[in-house]
């Protein structure tokens, strides 16, 4: 294979895997935006071994009065880091909200005291290992570098080139 055919075989390669992450990208937002999808990273064990310290969770925010018994939902928690843990109880509250008794699954106690609640974010499903990676994309030198190999990219694939044939005037 010749250098100009490899490169041009290269050069469409990096396009298209660079038009899908796009898509992807694009997917991922309106997603994020038309049904309240989220991500969430587990710092602790507690829900271990199903969620181990260290997964990637998609959630995705409903009112309280779809929670029931056994989901594992996030709890926002006023001056303190939201919680994630498995629902035990739900009882009435006052209107829409909900009285809830949870347990982290590597726990051996439940939860101090209830949550009243009237939106949590529900646990869709769960990814062991992604949580420092997609925290290390948050990097600012990490999304510089890539907003500059993205734009190189684009700038060599669209940069005018010669045609076969084509004579460069003296």
């Amino acid at each position: 294979m010749t250098g100009r055919l490899w490169a041009g075989h290269l050069r469409e390669a990096l396009l298209n895997i660079a038009a899908v992450g796009g898509a992807v990208c694009i997917i991922a937002v309106l997603c994020a935006v038309l049904f309240n999808i989220s991500l969430i990273l587990f710092k602790t064990g507690s829900m271990a071994p199903g969620i181990p310290a260290g997964s990637l969770a998609v959630v995705r925010e409903i009112p309280a009065g779809e929670i029931n018994a056994g989901d594992v939902v996030t709890v926002d928690r006023p001056g303190k880091l939201p919680i994630t843990h498995r629902v035990q109880t739900v009882d009435l509250g006052d209107g829409a909200a909900r009285i809830i008794t949870m347990k982290g699954d590597a726990n051996q106690e439940a939860d101090p005291a209830p949550y009243v609640v009237e939106r949590v974010r529900l646990v869709l499903w769960s990814v062991p290992g992604l949580a420092h990676p997609v925290a290390a994309a948050a990097n600012p030198l990490l999304l510089g570098g890539t907003t500059i190999a993205v734009s190189a990219l684009v700038t060599w694939v669209l940069w005018p080139r010669r045609t076969v044939g084509e004579h460069v005037a003296a």
